[in-house]
Formats: C-alpha cells, sequence, structure tokens
C-alpha cells in the first residue's frame, strides 16, 4: 500500500499545479477535487480500506466542496 501512496501523491501534486488556464470554478472544482482525494487516499491507507473508493469518494466530496465554495464566494447561494 505504501508504494502506491508516493505515485499517487505525485499525480495529486501535478494535478493542482496545471490549473493556470482555468476560470475560477473549474481551478477550485479541479484542487478541491485532488485535495479530496489525496485526503481519502491517506485516510483509507491508516485505516486499511479500500484506496480506490477512499480516492474516488474524497474527490467526488472535494469537488463538490470545491464549486459550492465558488457559488458562495460568488453571492448565488
Amino acid at each position: 500500500m505504501r508504494r502506491l501512496a508516493l505515485p499517487v501523491a505525485g499525480a495529486l501534486l501535478l494535478a493542482t499545479t496545471a490549473c493556470s488556464g482555468m476560470g475560477d470554478t473549474e481551478q477550485r472544482v479541479l484542487s478541491g477535487g485532488a485535495i479530496g482525494a489525496g485526503v481519502g487516499v491517506a485516510s483509507t491507507i491508516i485505516t486499511g480500506g479500500c484506496i480506490a473508493c477512499g480516492a474516488a469518494i474524497g474527490g467526488a466530496v472535494g469537488a463538490a466542496s470545491g464549486w459550492l465554495l465558488d457559488e458562495h464566494d460568488k453571492g448565488s447561494f
């Protein structure tokens, strides 16, 4: 499991640094998804759960949170 953590962390780092040509909403959704996936992977490594499931759920929750934060900042909510 630990051999998987370094490549996943590297992929997440690349995903969060590739936001230069995006709008604010796209940046927040992508960053939120990447951070959520990272937290999901880390927590499932610690607890011994399904790593892919943790990444998928964490990424979805993070992306949704990024979108909601952007909408809140725009005053839509």
